[in-house]
């Protein structure tokens, strides 16, 4: 019996504890927190009580995307909080008071894939895909690719600058990925 208590006790603790903490929890809504938009980002953007301005809307080559009373909004390298505020700002007080804005990021910008692969082009971006499954969907490597890491260039990296990375780490919306040909 007093076995079962201390278990009991234990778990009871254990709750507590979980209580007191706030663990992090890793999921799209922490990677939407800093994703950075850029172009070919498709956004859905709802203003409560607003139909005629809710809708779907298409990052230009700009960063730019236009939206009805306000015009041109500028986007690239905002993230969706930031875009949210300017939204607000541009909106109200002399079209709406208070504007409630809910944006999600429905299609992310595609990433690009060249050298030794068979099928070098841009793909759709997909959540939690690593460098291995971007090779996979560009066809595979040639006979004469470097299968270990790729070379990468991050989208939202504004220094452009190539990174050695390893095949298991996650592709982000906008990288250009070369696989590089090995000497023998």
């Amino acid at each position: 019996m007093k076995l079962s208590n201390y278990f009991l006790s234990s778990w009871v603790l254990y709750l507590l504890i979980c209580s007191l903490f706030s663990f992090p929890v890793f999921a799209d809504d922490d990677k939407n927190a800093s994703y950075r938009l850029g172009s070919g980002d498709k956004l859905k953007i709802t203003i409560f009580n607003q139909e005629d301005l809710n809708g779907e809307y298409t990052i230009d080559g700009a960063g730019n995307f236009s939206l009805p009373l306000v015009g041109t909004i500028a986007a690239k390298n905002l993230t969706l909080e930031e875009l949210e505020n300017k939204l607000k700002d541009a909106l109200s007080p002399d079209y709406l008071v208070n504007p409630q804005i809910s944006i999600q990021v429905l299609n992310y910008r595609p990433f690009y894939i060249l050298g030794e692969v068979e099928k070098p082009d841009s793909y759709p971006y997909v959540s939690g895909m690593t460098y291995l499954n971007a090779v996979a969907i560009a066809g595979g490597f040639t006979y004469r690719a470097k299968e270990d890491f790729v070379y990468v260039i991050h989208g939202n990296d504004p220094t452009q600058q190539e990174v050695k990375t390893k095949m298991d780490m996650q592709v982000m919306p906008g990288d250009i990925i070369r696989v590089d040909e090995r000497m023998f």
